[in-house]
Order: C-alpha cells, then structure tokens, then sequence
C-alpha cells in the first residue's frame, strides 16, 4: 500500500478480537482516488469495517506499524492488483504479509484484477515482472518471497474486471459480505458445488407456507455441516434471532451436554444467558420462545430423538421459523409424524466428477485446475473419493503436504499412492484418512493428533497447546494438522475435528490391544477407565485416562465408589490424567510421577496430600473440588495453569510462590476464600487472574499484583474504595494490565488509574453505586458501564482519549463525558450557563419525548434536555411562542441560504431552528435528523446529527433549538445554505437561522465547562490518518457506535461534487470527517 506505493482500509472495530473486516492493498497512484476509492465507499456503505492508510509513503520504506497490525487485526484483505502494483516494494511487501495471515490465520483474500491479466501476476511478465537490484546483500531474499505471493494471491479465487466497474465494485462488496459471515462459524474456502446444492433449500428457506423443518441426511463426510453453515450464514439476517449448534451427538456425550446446548440455544435466540442443570426447565423455556419468536435454527449431527425433543419440545412454533437437521440417520423424518411440526427431507448428492476434480485441485495445487501434466492422475485421484468432499480435500492436501519435500507435486509419488488405494477398492475412503495420519511428517504429530481426539476436543487451543508443547511442539503440530484439513479451530478458539477422524483416531488406540484396555496408549472410555482403576490392571503403556464417576453413576445407578490411590501405581508414563468426581484413598507415594495435565474436578481432599509428587505438571484444574486449603506440595517449575473455579469451601491459598512459572490463576466463584499469600506479587509470569466473586477475600486485604499481570477479573467481589479497601487494588507504576473487570461491585468513584499506560478495556457494568468516573487514561479502547444507574459524569486524563468501544445502556442519569457530550434537564443547569438562551427555564417543567440512541433515552426523565456536543448547543421544545425565538432568515420549506452581512461585531456562531411533524404514527425511533451547513465560498460542508432528538406526538409540532459555535469558519460576503435532512414520516415545516454575535453570547460561552469549536481539535477521535469514523446502531458500540457523534466536516476543491449522506442496512449510519 502507500500513496504513491500503495494504500489500504478502515472503518469500525469487533467480535471476536479483530477490529476490521477488511483490509485493501492497493497501488496509490493507479487506484486511490478511482476505483479504490470507490470501492471503499462502497464497502463502509455496507457497514463493512474496513481499513485504508491515506498517508503519503515512501515507496522504499519499511511498513508503518500501524499498517501491519492493520492487516493482522483484519479478518480479509482485498489485494487491487493493478498496472504499477508491483513497481512498489511497499506494495509487495504487504502482499508478503497478506498472504503469510492466510496460511495461518484462516483471512480470507480476495485479488482483484483491475485492468491486468491474472497470468501476468501469476507468471511475473509486464508491468509485474520484478525488475529490481537482485545485488544488494539479503534482497534476493525478498524478491523470492514477493514472486511467491504474487504467483499465490493469483491462484486464488478473484475478480477480473470485464464490464462497467459501479457493477464490478456491488460484486466484490458482496462477495465479501458473505464470505465475512461465513467466518462466523468457520465454513471451510472452496466451496465447490455449493450454489447448485443450497438452491432448494434457499427457496424453501423463503417459502413461509413449507415445512418448518428440514432434515439434510447424507453419509459422513458428505458435506451435510458445510451445506447447512453455507444455508445458515446466507439467510440468518432474514429472521429475528438465529443459532447454529455444531456437533450435538458428541456435545451430548459428555456431562450435562444436553443441558449446555440448550443453554447456548436460548442465549442465542433471547441473547441473555441462563444456567441452569435441568432439561425439563431449558425445554419450557425454549418452547415458550419458540412459539413467539421467528427464529432460523440449525441442530448439526442429531442421533437421538431425545436431542430434537429437549431442543426443539413439542409444543407448536411460529410457522415463518425454519430448522434445519443434519443427520446420518436417514429415518430421523419418522420421529416428527407424532408431532406439530411438518418435515421435510433432503437427501445430499455427493460431488459430480466436475466438482470432485475442482475441490482436490484446489487442495492439490492452490487452483481450480491441476497443475500442467497432472489433469489425468488428478482425475483418478477425485474418482477414488466417490465425490466425497472430506476425503478429496485429505487426498489432495496429502499430496501437496507429503513429509518428504521431493514429493510433494511429483507424478511418480502420485502414481504410487493411488496404486496403494486400488488395492483395496472397498475401502478407499477408510484408506485415505488413514494415509492423512501416517503421512504425517513426525511421529510427534501423530502423536499429538491421538491425543486431541481422545482427550481434548471442544477445548481451548491456547490451553492445549500449553499442555502438550513440551513433550508434542505442540503448537507448530497444531499449525500442520490444520493445514492437512485434520483438524480446525473454531472462531472462539476451540479444537474441532470431524466425527470421522475423532472415530478413525480411537479405533486406532482401540486396534492396539482390543480386548485389554491396560495395553493401550490412551483410555477414554469411562467403562474401560472404570475397571482398571477398580482392578489396579494399569501399565507403563498407558499414556493418558479419562474418568468421569457421574456418567459412570448414571449408568450403572450405583453409589459413589473409592478407589485406592495406589491403582495408578502401574501406569509409570502416564502424562494425561482426567479423575472428574472420583475419589481416591490411601498413600499418593506410588502416583504416577510424570504428569503433564491433572484434571480432577470434585477433588474430595481438604488438602493436596504432603506425599504427591506434582513437579512435572503444567496444567491443574481442580474445579469444583471441596478443597479448603492449597498449599503446593512442592515447588512446580513446569506449572502454568492453576484452575479452582467454583471450589467454594477454599479459604486459603499459601506458598504460591513455590509455582513460579504460573501464568493463569482462576478462582471464580471461591466465595470462601479469605486469604492469598502476599508472594503472589513475585509471581512473574502471572497473567491472567480471575478473582470474580471472591466475596471476602479483598476486605481489608492488602494484596498485590505483580508487574506481569495483563487481565484481572474482580468482579462481584464486594470492593467499596470508601471502606480503606483502596490499597487492594495498587497497581505497579509500569504495570502491563490490558483488562480490568470491576463490574457489580459496590464503590461510588474509582481511583485514579491514569498510571496505568497498558489498560484497554474496563468493564464496569452493574456498579449501582457508582456515581463518577474521573481521570480515566487516555489510552482506554473500551469502557462499559451497563447498568450503572447513577452514574453521572465520566471523564478522561485529557480530552486526547482513544475510546473506541463505549457501552453505557441503563445509564439513565448520565449527563456528561467530558469532552464528547453533556444532555442535562434545564432544571439542573444553572441560568448563568444557558446565556441568551437563559429564558429556557421558563419550559424546564415541559416534557418532552427523546429519541435516538436508545442507551441515553431508555429510562430517561421526559423534561426538557439540554445537549452539549461538538461546540453545538441544542434542544428539543414543545410548540411554544416566545419573542426570544427570533430568527435574521426564515423559510417555509427545509432549507434557506444567505449572505454574512457586515458588522462591526466579532461573530460568534449561529442559532438554527426548524419545526417539524410525526407524519406517520409508526415512525421509526431510529430514524435521524441531520442539519446541514454549508459555506459555498470556503467550500465547506458541516452535517450534524444530534445524538437524541424530540419525539413530538403524532401530527403535532417539536422545536429544534441550535447553538453552533462556528464563528471562526464564517467570514463577511460568505454564502451559506442551512438545510434539513429527514427520512420518510417526518416533515419539516419551518426552518430559521440567526446570527450570533460576541456580546450576545458571551455568558454562555466563558460559562461552558468544556467548549469546543467546529474544526477545532478532533485529534483525539482518529481512526486513521485524517478520517474519523462514526457509527450509531441500537446494539452495537464503537467510537461511533455508541458516542453517536455523527458530526461531518467535509472540505471540497471548487467544481468538486461533496460527498451525500448514505443510509446503511440494519440501521446503522456511518460518517465521515475527511479534511482533504
């Protein structure tokens, strides 16, 4: 990117920990001002968070940092391929790191080809051919690098421009849109043969008078998941509410699963969240909101009749909702004949011989078409597959990832491995997945493969890798198992891998000693585990176990059962151990020494035995567990995580210092716990603690964090600053804290934390007592403050703050963030400070219905508000008559225009004021109001929308009053035009305008607490180089989404046509100040 080198994009940050959505690379001088910009327009008109750098950029520079954590915090880049692209080494470069985030971080990378041939880019002739001093010691390194991502982002899936570009420009914007959703719930790229297959269920998606279920049946492998995400993510903003549950047939194989899917169904649809342990209350409460909510709702690998019962119920649903199922079972049709609901099959059609040749020649080559020489080996290969897509995308990765680097894309390896799977024709499909785990490049890998799929799936990927990357590398293992479509990671972190290699995997461990469990690697079953441990029959060959006592109690109905401690004795290489809710007894003197992971939730000890041995242990997690002392035995070097969660008879924690390479200490729900040892705050490596709902633990303590710590939870934990409680909280000077969670606590202020130079996000929701926040530090990206129903003031260290993220629904007495906005009732503002517009509070009793942002107005007194924002002072009255509504310009219509006329006077700004109706009685409360100033003779545009406005009753009149303070932008002999912008159901009657000068406005300016004048300072509020960015959506915050700012100053050059104001979908509005 760079100006005369390339550029790039912006717009509004998110979810799940990426703040763009897309990023464009692109050659400034070709495309900045054409089709670039365009395209950008485009793409924020969407409501497409995207990024662009408008810096000028030395072309031989290093990238800015700002660039590259641009496209590292985008979930797709879009790479304009253009005439000079490659004369750019800024451009390259970028490119470079474009694609690396491909390979490694599922971003998606859409190359559009702007007036070039893709086999330019692909092969480096023409303008693309790198002509560049290859002598200059190192460089030839980089040349290498940019021709492999020039010949990469060329075989990739793109957009060749052919017809008119406003055509070409509405493509690309929504090919983005719905790959970028399709991120949502991870749809695997290549997606070959889609469209055909999701016709018809697309139509009857559509169709309100069909089926309200739809069941997609089909063999493993088949794509069922694939079809049913692709169906879901392209119709989910049709509806009201909508969720996807993956994997239900494995999910309810474990503890209360079933109650976990039906919790995440209602959070999904309600979205709140309500834990419960019981599936006859989940299934009242999913019933009742089925029957009134229009909801799309996908349930992926059914087995079970009782799944559909306790997610779905058996009451009737609304008839415009649609569920889809996906099964392997193909009668699963026959369960819903004794039900309300009419169902409807679908039966998957495997891949076409076109289609299976397209999706193994993307994983084979990188393209939808084989390399030269291999159309007819390939062809072979995609007819082995039998048009399953799981196994053509194995087969096809096996051949390009081959552990042997002399065979990857070599026809001799080709021939051999399908002579191997024509020897058994009844099995290819069983071959070929068996063939993507011995391939494998180390046995380390396939090691760590058998250990996922036995122990650790449906677990956090940072939390397995820290486990098993001492003893597997775990996490370049991860990184290669991915690549060979082994395993995937969800967008919130966690492994997943298809049923099929979860099943191949056990048979394999399974296959090592059929009929005696003691001489397997890897024990998971509960039966298996059940009768070692009863028996004492373990052995050295024994890696990992897995017991859980409450399934085995449900299942055999029995008492709670102790082993002995020593039943373990045997197993001398155990590294993996999982004891939920059992309970041993006896001497720990014989336990397994060289354990890697403990898991033993319920853990029945008052104390950690003096004789286990636990110096070789990473992870710990002894959540639920009736402990009420912890005391390591030992000091563990090795030891990163310490997990009590819900241990709620702790009360102590001593010696933890004897763990000095913790790095995550979790004691969420320890209400008991009293003390923990001071030597916490030697703790280095500590960084992340989790101290909510510690209810005693933090009175009258004076515990310390350590340097290190970067995420803190306190919430729920009874902190009151005025209760001497102060000292609990002292973070170091150079503390490198990102996150601190002080919400539902009990203090009315918060202390200065303006020393706290690393803190990016608050959280401060539900503080009832919380009156004002003071002194926040200037580098806050995020503050949430739900429900803080006193709080009244917030300010920061200075007005240079980079709050991007504000979430203050609830608020309803809040008047001021300093520096952004004050909405205070008249009754509370002093005469003094209402100026010439001291005749106000002759109304302060009036009331007056705002609306707008819903988070300011919710719950709000109805008198008259006065609104502060931007150097602009306005508010909403009744139809009133008062000799002090004057106006020098008047007309009937929404707009007026006139001329600065000479004066002797300093002029300070304007009063604007306009009537208007409700024309329509079901006006939309989201619907804005913009004012719009324009100085024709500067060229200068000013568009406010207010934050809130009046809401007067149906075919009544409202008054909009309006101070701007803009006298430094309005000079004598200056032509301006004031209009007014409304959607339909609002109609403007009068619109008016008056000069202010210095003597009539003098009060009201010196008594301001915070003035500001248009096109004064708005440094504070940049996203990126001379663009700031506002959004304002009813449930969404950003640096303008919830500060609902939607100021644009807009300079253009004479004969140069300003840019309009756009509506976007879903309510959302997006403006921008551009200083050009």
């Amino acid at each position: 990117m760079a100006s005369s080198a390339s550029s790039s994009t912006i717009a509004s940050p998110a979810t799940n920990n990426s703040r763009y959505d897309v990023f464009i690379s692109f050659r400034g001088e070709d495309t900045r001002f054409s089709f670039t910009d365009h395209l950008y327009e485009a793409l924020v008109g969407a409501g497409i968070r995207t990024f662009r750098d408008d810096d000028s950029i030395n072309s031989a520079a290093d990238l800015k940092p700002e660039i590259e954590r641009a496209i590292t915090a985008s979930r797709a880049s879009i790479v304009v391929l253009s005439k000079n692209y490659a004369n750019s080494t800024w451009c390259l470069d970028e490119l470079v790191l474009i694609m690396e985030r491909r390979k490694t971080f599922y971003h998606i990378v859409i190359p559009v080809f702007y007036h070039v041939d893709p086999s330019h880019v692909r092969e480096q002739e023409n303008s693309f051919s790198l002509k560049v001093n290859t002598d200059v010691q190192g460089f030839q390194i980089k040349v290498e690098r940019w021709k492999a991502a020039l010949t990469e982002v060329a075989n990739l899936e793109g957009k060749v421009l052919t017809g008119p570009e406003t055509k070409f420009i509405a493509d690309i914007v929504s090919t983005i849109g719905h790959k970028l959703r399709l991120k949502l719930v991870s749809t695997p790229p290549h997606l070959t043969g889609m469209d055909t297959r999701a016709e018809a269920i697309n139509f009857w998606v559509k169709n309100k008078q069909d089926a309200e279920v739809l069941t997609i049946c089909g063999i493993a492998g088949s794509g069922k998941t694939t079809l049913a995400k692709y169906i879901y993510e392209s119709n989910l903003l049709k509806f009201e509410s909508s969720s996807f549950l993956e994997d239900i047939g494995k999910i309810c194989e474990q503890p209360y699963g079933l109650c976990a899917l039906q919790e995440q169904l209602l959070a999904d649809i309600l979205e709140e969240k309500k834990k419960e342990l019981d599936v006859t209350w989940y299934k009242s409460q999913i019933e009742n909101v089925l029957q009134k909510k229009r909801v799309l709702i996908v349930l992926d690998d059914i087995d079970k009749k009782e799944q559909l019962e306790a997610l779905l119920g058996s009451e009737k649903i609304n008839t415009e909702s649609k569920i889809i199922i996906t099964s392997r079972l193909p009668t699963i049709q026959t369960w819903f004949m004794s039900t309300y609901l009419k169902c409807k099959e679908h039966k998957l059609e495997l891949l076409n011989e076109h289609e299976s040749l397209e999706l193994l020649s993307w994983y084979a080559f990188g393209s939808k078409i084989p390399m030269e020489g291999f159309k007819e080996l390939a062809s072979k290969a995609a007819e082995y597959c039998s048009g399953n897509p799981l196994a053509l995308k194995l087969l096809g990765s096996l051949f390009v990832n081959s552990k042997d680097p002399r065979k990857r894309n070599n026809i001799d390896f080709w021939i051999s491995t399908l002579n191997l799977l024509e020897r058994d024709p009844d099995y290819r499909i069983q071959g070929i997945l068996r063939m993507s785990y011995e391939y494998l490049p180390f046995l380390t890998y396939r090691e760590l493969f058998l250990h996922i799929a036995c122990f650790f799936i449906g677990e956090d990927e940072d939390y397995v890798v820290k486990i098993l990357e001492p003893d597997y590398c775990a996490t370049a293992g991860i990184v290669t198992l991915i690549k060979r479509c082994l395993l995937t990671v969800s967008p919130s972190k966690k492994l997943m891998m298809h049923g099929l290699f979860i099943d191949m995997a056990r048979r394999m461990v399974l296959d090592e000693s059929p009929l005696n469990p003691a001489k397997r690697s890897r024990i998971w079953c509960n039966d298996d585990s059940y009768t070692l441990l009863r028996q004492g029959k373990g052995s050295e060959t024994i890696e990992g176990l897995a017991l859980d006592m409450r399934l085995v109690r449900e299942e055999k109905d029995t008492m709670p059962e102790a082993f002995e401690a020593d039943s373990l004795a045997k197993m001398d290489n155990l590294k993996l151990l999982q004891l939920n809710y059992v309970e041993l007894s006896g001497s720990y003197d014989d336990f397994p020494e060289d354990l890697r992971w403990l898991c033993w939730h319920g853990f029945q000890l008052g104390t950690i035995p003096s004789d286990f041995f636990m110096g070789n242990l990473v992870a710990i997690d002894m959540s639920y567990s009736r402990l009420q002392l912890f005391e390591p035995p030992m000091v563990i070097k090795p030891l990163k995580i310490l997990n009590f969660k819900d241990s709620h008879s702790l009360l102590k924690i001593c010696n933890i210092s004897r763990l000095p390479n913790l790095e995550t200490l979790i004691l969420w729900n320890c209400y008991s716990l009293v003390h923990v040892c001071d030597t916490i705050e030697d703790l280095k490596s500590l960084s992340l603690l989790n101290m909510t709902g510690c209810e005693h633990l933090l009175k009258g303590s004076n515990l310390k964090f350590p340097h290190s710590l970067e995420r803190i939870w306190l919430k729920n934990c009874n902190i009151d600053f005025e209760l001497n409680a102060y000292s609990i909280l002292s973070f170091q000077i150079h503390s490198m804290l990102q996150y601190l969670h002080l919400g539902n606590n009990l203090f009315e202020f918060l202390p200065d934390y303006n020393h706290l130079k690393s803190l990016r996000v608050l959280e401060l929701s539900f503080c009832s007592r919380l009156k004002r926040i003071e002194c926040l530090p200037n580098t806050l990206e995020e503050l949430f403050t739900t429900c803080c129903e006193l709080l009244e003031n917030i300010s920061f260290q200075s007005h240079r703050f980079t709050l991007r993220e504000f979430d203050y629904e609830g608020c309803i007495n809040l008047l001021e963030v300093e520096g952004l906005l004050k909405l205070v009732p008249i009754f509370r503002i002093d005469e003094r400070d209402l100026g010439h517009m001291k005749w106000l509070k002759d109304y302060q009793d009036l009331e007056v219905s705002l609306i707008g942002d819903y988070q300011l107005t919710s719950g709000r007194s109805h008198h008259i508000q006065m609104l502060y924002e931007f150097g602009i002072t306005s508010t909403f009255l009744p139809n009133i008559t008062n000799p002090n509504i004057t106006h020098d310009y008047i007309s009937q219509s929404s707009s007026l225009s006139f001329t600065i006329p000479p004066s002797p006077k300093t002029l300070k700004g304007l009063n604007i004021t306009f009537k208007y109706t409700i024309t329509e009685e079901k006006h939309q409360h989201n619907q804005p109001i913009f004012a719009k100033i324009t100085n024709t003779t500067k060229g200068l545009d000013l568009i406010y929308n207010p934050m809130v406005f009046g809401k007067p009753k149906f075919n009544e009149v409202a008054i909009w009053l309006s101070y701007w303070s803009m006298g430094n932008l309005l000079d004598i002999g200056d032509k301006v035009n004031v209009c007014f912008i409304v959607e339909n159901g609002l109609e403007v009657h009068e619109c008016g305008a008056k000069l202010v000068y210095a003597n009539e406005d003098d009060d009201m300016e010196n008594n301001m607490e915070w003035e500001e004048s248009l096109l004064g300072d708005l440094s504070r509020f940049k996203l990126s180089t001379d663009t700031l960015w506002r959004l304002m959506g009813p449930h969404q915050v950003g640096l303008g989404i919830r500060l609902g700012i939607k100021l644009i100053i807009q300079r253009y050059k004479d004969g140069e046509k300003p840019v309009g104001l756009r509506s976007h979908k879903h309510d959302f509005h997006v403006w921008k100040l551009q200083l050009r």
